[in-house]
């Protein structure tokens, strides 16, 4: 009989179970990997563990419950179809999402531009809620996709409402010639953020993408941002006033509209 992993101290001083840690860690690279499935060498390898402790994970527990998937030769592993349930469950229950999808349809028919909804992770902004734009030229962007909050406008547009606590520090990830690539001219942009009221993007994350952020102060500091999207070969002067007017409108409305930290269970 398997002799069970004794639990380990965290930082925190909370017990944290080994065997429960490495099933979470898993299912994030797994999860992180996208269209690219791995074998069982190269997730021990990332994780480092043994290849015995992996494969009973993978075979006999993850892929047997659906959070795994495998193909037919059981050799190539990707994340499983219950990890889409447990996101979904996630949206469809928070008060927060349900109250702001409204107004995310109302911005996108006075724009006609893609209106995102995204909440602060750790150093990264989740998509939570996307409108498209019915034209031809326009941006693409999923649910559940994960960035840099230095990289983009709603980020920033987070990062600027707590900034000492925020502001991360040393070299940061480039995914444009555009973007920050230092905390000091981050610093000083956030600066500018907080003095304008939202977040401006010029091709920070995605090449010939401009992006307007806002964030939703209905907690303090605030988690989640509003943003518009739109192509730089359609942004001209007159539609970027209408689209900060237009936001920062639907801000009010949704923040007068949500649940205050008062009102339903609040979730760290």
């Amino acid at each position: 009989m398997p002799v069970a992993e004794p639990p380990s101290e965290t930082p925190a001083g909370v017990r944290e179970v080994k065997s429960a840690a490495r099933t979470v860690e898993l299912l994030e690279v797994l999860a992180a990997r996208g269209d690219r499935p791995a074998r069982l060498r190269e997730l021990g390898e990332e994780l480092g563990v043994p290849r015995s402790s992996g494969d009973a994970l993978l075979r006999h527990t993850l892929t047997d419950r659906g959070w795994v998937r495998t193909d037919t030769t059981g050799s190539l592993y990707g994340i499983g179809i219950h990890a889409l349930l447990t996101g979904t469950s996630y949206l469809d229950s928070d008060p927060r999402v349900r109250v702001v999808r409204p107004y995310l349809d109302e911005a996108s028919e006075a724009l006609g531009e893609t209106i995102h909804l995204a909440r602060l992770d750790g150093a990264d902004v989740v998509y939570l809620a996307t409108r498209e734009s019915h034209e031809y030229l326009r941006t693409f962007s999923r649910v559940g996709r994960r960035l840099p909050a230095h990289a983009g406008a709603l980020g920033k547009a987070l990062l600027a409402e707590a900034v000492e606590q925020r502001l991360p520090r040393g070299e940061l990830a480039q995914l444009t010639p555009n973007t920050h690539a230092t905390a000091e001219t981050l610093a000083a942009e956030l600066a500018e953020v907080r003095a304008r009221g939202y977040a401006i993007d010029r091709e920070e994350s995605v090449l010939g993408i401009a992006g307007f952020g806002f964030a939703l102060r209905y907690d303090e500091p605030a988690v989640d941002a509003i943003s518009c999207s739109v192509p730089l070969a359609r942004l001209t002067e007159e539609h970027e006033l209408r689209i900060v007017a237009v936001m920062r409108e639907i801000r009010t409305k949704i923040e007068s509209a949500a649940p205050r930290a008062s009102g339903a269970a609040q979730w760290r």
